[in-house]
């Protein structure tokens, strides 16, 4: 592990969306997540959501979800006969395009966009969900905004899945040579500045602190540069379910 964590604003969310660098800095990421595995690990933790569910919809909202299409790709890979499913991707800018939107259609997926700040989204009532899911989204933040974010993520779910950059001397060497897949120097910058933010160890969980509930946590590394956090409520000593069935 490195240093402590080091959260600076990074290059990307201070451009705006229809600045050239931003769109190919977005297009970069996706070739990072490619490399990084982000949608495998995001299938594994997403598929016990949806084994043998009964009832309505599943419903999942994905926190900083950018431009949807990292999601889909998750969709695509799940089996066939999976569960009706609502998705919110929530995200201070409209990036949702109409062909994403047609992708999830084609599947069965409901999906909405919500444009607004997670902090504002906290504040208000956020309905209920089976499952919230951050990727490469809460080392943004420091301890005490995400101490925060973390209780009213808990109060309206039955699970939480965050996937985020590990803090580690070989993420770090990697995020430096992010330029061998042909990331801009935007893409470059944040992906240094995005290591130094990361997570390592129980950080997450240390600062996951519900006030209702009980819940099972587990936090671990995925692949070489990923760090996982999942917390899943646990109703009536049956062991963990959705938050509203």
């Amino acid at each position: 592990m490195i240093e402590s964590r080091l959260v600076t604003a990074e290059i990307l969310d201070q451009l705006d969306e229809n600045d050239p660098e931003a769109l190919r800095s977005r297009r970069d990421l996706q070739r990072v997540h490619r490399v990084m595995g982000t949608r495998a690990i995001l299938r594994r933790a997403l598929l016990p959501y949806g084994e043998k569910r009964q009832g309505g919809p599943l419903r999942l909202l994905e926190l900083g979800a950018g431009d949807g299409t990292l999601m889909l790709g998750v969709a695509r890979s799940l089996p066939a006969a999976w569960p009706a499913v609502e998705l919110t991707l929530l995200d201070r800018l409209d990036l949702l395009s109409p062909g994403t939107r047609a992708g999830y259609g084609k599947l069965g997926w409901k999906v909405a966009a919500a444009v607004v700040d997670v902090f504002e989204w906290a504040k208000s009532d956020p309905g209920c969900f089976d499952l919230v899911i951050a990727n490469l989204f809460l080392h943004h933040f420091g301890a005490a905004q995400l101490k925060s974010l973390l209780k009213s993520i808990a109060a309206c779910s039955g699970g939480v899945f965050a996937c985020e950059p590990r803090r580690s001397h070989l993420a770090l060497i990697g995020s430096h040579w992010i330029g061998a897949i042909g990331a801009n120097a935007v893409t470059r910058a944040d992906s240094v500045t995005s290591v130094r933010a990361g997570f390592a160890g129980a950080e997450i969980s240390d600062l996951w602190d519900p006030t209702t509930g009980r819940w099972t946590v587990q936090e671990y590394s995925a692949g070489l540069f990923s760090h996982c956090f999942h917390a899943r409520r646990i109703r009536d000593g049956r062991g963990a379910d959705d938050h509203a069935n």
